[in-house]
């Protein structure tokens, strides 16, 4: 990214929504945990992952936000780079932790038999990690053509979840309990959606977006996405454990 194209309304306008994003993933978080206890014991580890995948997301804006404002000086309404590099890794290492997360606790929520739970685990997960690690690289690239090749690789894995969530869950859903069946696949299309963000922010930059307005765009974009899918997505994930613990005669400590 060339920095030096951001301007100074631009520069505000992302490191605004790097501090809305920390304040939704702190809030969700907090919510979270301390509702844990309103769900059956059979949900809590699902609830308490939901709020660690924003917590680590919460973390991991706080110092892309520090990051950013690192990067810039701001003096009488006039912005430019002070040469420390905005730290795009932070982006990648809290996917890398979260996006397997996001998948297990919609897993668990569901209280399927061990041997399933432990199968789709591992492969959903494993998938979810090796699309991230194919993403970083053409995330970080200079040219069109490396950006554009990882770009594919990483929606290899990208494809195999979707069809997963689309197709490989059906018969698992169809077991769920009848007030929580509709949740539930709402919970696997909201995944799908506001996964297909990152793909297509991740082509802003080969489809005309330049300058600060390419950054602009990929940054708020990812954003908003990290907000869709973990902390929506994790209110979402709480919804089904009270509503299934309210079907199965409530919490209980």
């Amino acid at each position: 990214m060339d920095l030096s194209t951001i301007s100074l309304g631009q520069y505000t306008f992302i490191q605004n929504a790097f501090s809305f994003g920390l304040a939704v993933m702190a809030a969700a978080s907090l919510f979270l945990w301390l509702s844990r206890s309103n769900v059956a014991p059979a949900y809590r580890m699902a609830i308490t992952i939901s709020g660690l995948v924003t917590a680590i997301a919460a973390y991991h804006y706080l110092q892309i936000m520090l990051s950013w404002e690192a990067a810039f000086s701001v003096t009488n309404n006039s912005i430019s780079e002070t040469g420390y590099p905005f730290n795009q890794a932070y982006r990648y290492v809290d996917w890398l932790l979260t996006v397997p997360l996001l998948l297990i606790e919609l897993i668990l929520v569901m209280r399927l038999s061990r041997s399933e739970t432990v199968s789709k685990g591992v492969w959903l997960g494993g998938a979810a990690a090796l699309m991230i690690i194919l993403g970083y690289p053409g995330e970080v690239a200079e040219d069109a053509g490396t950006r554009f090749t990882f770009w594919v690789l990483s929606m290899i894995p990208f494809i195999y979840i979707v069809y997963q969530l689309v197709v490989g869950l059906k018969g698992s859903i169809a077991k769920q309990p009848e007030n929580v069946r509709g949740l539930i696949n709402g919970a696997a299309t909201l995944v799908v959606i506001s996964w297909l963000f990152y793909p297509i922010v991740f082509l802003f930059p080969l489809i005309g977006f330049t300058g600060g307005g390419a950054i602009t765009a990929v940054e708020v974009g990812y954003t908003i996405a990290d907000i869709v899918a973990k902390a929506v997505f994790g209110i979402l994930i709480f919804t089904i454990a009270l509503r299934k613990s309210e079907a199965e005669g409530g919490a209980q400590a």
